[in-house]
């Protein structure tokens, strides 16, 4: 199943303009067969979320996207994260604890908010965001890069923070998601692979070479 694995909405974002309706709307439009809420610093999507995906019988998981010292990092499976800011490696020891997974979110987009080459240097990441809809082409190569010297599984997601931009990339994933267990089960398979949206349809990204490297494929 395809998902769009970043997305900020406006109740809990404050630079979202878009909202979950909105947001599964489009997403169906598209193609898509789930989304994923990862709100800055915030889960406060969780209870309406639920409620509305069982209104609309359409997968709709909420993670977070928190700012550690030492970048962005989205995180999925977890009930709680810090209110202040703590190291990455704490961050994601702290995620996987929960039981969690998490990926570095535009880890080389120029506004300092990425791991940057710190990807060398933490350890844990189950994902890469090495194809993001925000961020520029070169930022995206260079993370691509990290996930063929790490063998760390790319991902594609949009970032949206306005209507036009849900699902410009997105994640192919295992059938089934309808629950973040189903999704964090899912995603620590390692089986995932990104997409993009090419002329009203879905083609990979990179596909694997020598089990968890990726090349790029477009």
């Amino acid at each position: 199943m395809l998902m769009d694995l970043h997305m900020h909405e406006r109740r809990n974002s404050a630079d979202s303009f878009i909202c979950l309706e909105e947001m599964v709307f489009r997403a169906r439009e598209m193609g898509l067969d789930g989304i994923c809420i990862t709100d800055h610093d915030s889960m406060g999507l969780v209870e309406f979320a639920a409620e509305y995906a069982g209104k609309e019988n359409f997968p709709i998981i909420v993670g977070v996207e928190y700012l550690s010292l030492g970048g962005d990092i989205t995180a999925f499976g977890i009930t709680d994260f810090p209110r202040g800011r703590i190291p990455a490696q704490e961050f994601i020891d702290m995620v996987h604890a929960q039981g969690g997974v998490c990926s570095a979110a535009h880890p080389f987009r120029n506004n300092n908010r990425g791991l940057e080459h710190k990807l060398g240097i933490v350890k844990g990441l189950d994902g890469i965001e090495a194809f993001n809809g925000s961020t520029l082409p070169e930022a995206n190569a260079m993370a691509l890069g990290y996930c063929q010297r790490l063998g760390i599984q790319p991902i594609g997601v949009s970032d949206c923070h306005v209507y036009e931009k849900i699902g410009r990339y997105a994640t192919w994933l295992p059938d089934g998601i309808w629950t973040v267990e189903d999704f964090v089960a899912a995603f620590k398979e390692g089986c995932c692979y990104p997409v993009w949206y090419d002329n009203g349809r879905y083609v990979p990204c990179a596909e694997p070479v020598k089990g968890r490297a990726y090349k790029r494929v477009i």
